[in-house]
């Protein structure tokens, strides 16, 4: 009896050894899943911080070679396609309808993308109401009009249609007017009444969004004499900021491109130094921002504010695209 006891009893301690303790099992299962959530959330960090880095002010095409093998309006045309492009295909494409991690935590890059859309719409619309028209009276010209309205195709939509879908397809539309236009088969007028038309979009651009970054602090501006305007929320101002910038950079390759379509009349007009003057205005714009987060501090306080250092750059664009839209208006 005492041996059978000795071995039965040996048994069960070495059994009871053996088991791990009652709620050890469900505990490193916990640990795991917060592990993998762990590192999952790092890498979700480090690849937002990469899809939300800005594409730097670039020769976005290549210049043509000789001047002779140039199309009228071939840069310009080109130049909006290189635009569209950019936003569908840099690093993490086209975020603005992202419901998925990282990019639905992302809101710089959004914002940057709107205010890129915004001035292809604009010149897309330029050139098919415009650029693309001897007078008032002519037909548009088909592959415009159907890129200008799916560009302006609700630009969070996801799904059915998706937003990348339709302006992928407004982007075919456009890719048929510019071979259409290199084998002389569509029209291109860079006349000084069209530019001088599209110069008064991105004057109204440009100004709506310099009020819009002095509304962001400091007093309000008045807009008609007897009700200020509302003060930019504090959680929307760098939402305004990064517009702006996304603006200010598409402006600066469109603006380089009505420099070589345009020159012709630009030259007549004597209006040379007014466009490159803009241009380096807007090219101030796209500095290194070094600071993590969008200050806006007092005017001359200790931080810095850079809304209104945005603000002024825009201001100083948008008096000099003013000067120029007068000498295109001038016989």
């Amino acid at each position: 009896m005492k041996f059978g006891k000795g071995m039965f009893g040996k048994k069960s301690t070495a059994s009871a050894a053996s088991r791990p303790a009652d709620g050890q099992g469900p505990t490193l299962v916990v640990k795991g899943l917060l592990a993998i959530l762990l590192v999952y959330l790092v890498v979700c960090v480090f690849v937002g911080w990469y899809w939300n880095r800005e594409p730097g002010v670039m020769q976005l095409i290549p210049a043509t070679s000789a001047q002779t093998d140039r199309v009228e309006g071939e840069m310009t045309v080109a130049t909006v396609e290189a635009l569209m492009t950019t936003l569908l295909e840099k690093p993490g494409g086209y975020l603005s309808n992202d419901i998925m991690p990282p990019g639905v935590w992302l809101d710089n890059m959004p914002n940057w993308e709107f205010g890129v859309l915004v001035q292809i719409r604009d010149v897309t619309r330029a050139m098919r109401r415009d650029m693309a028209r001897s007078q008032s009276q002519s037909a548009e010209d088909e592959d415009l009009a159907r890129a200008e309205p799916l560009f302006h195709f609700d630009n969070k939509s996801w799904i059915m249609p998706s937003t990348e879908g339709e302006y992928r397809s407004g982007l075919k539309a456009l890719n048929s007017y510019a071979a259409r236009l290199r084998a002389d088969e569509a029209d291109f007028y860079a006349r000084a009444d069209n530019l001088g038309s599209w110069l008064g979009d991105v004057s109204t651009r440009l100004g709506s969004l310099s009020q819009r970054l002095s509304a962001s602090v400091g007093q309000a501006p008045v807009t008609d004499g007897s009700r200020p305007r509302e003060q930019t929320p504090w959680l929307e101002i760098d939402d305004v900021f990064y517009e702006s910038r996304g603006s200010a950079w598409a402006l600066v390759h469109l603006l380089r491109a009505v420099e070589v379509d345009f020159a012709d009349i630009i030259a007549k007009k004597n209006a040379q130094a007014s466009l490159k003057q803009i241009i380096r205005e807007l090219e101030a714009t796209q500095e290194s921002l070094w600071s993590p987060m969008v200050l806006n501090g007092g005017g001359f306080g200790v931080l810095a504010n850079h809304s209104l250092v945005m603000a002024n750059y825009l201001s100083r664009a948008n008096a000099a695209i003013i000067d120029l839209r007068r000498l295109m208006e001038q016989g």
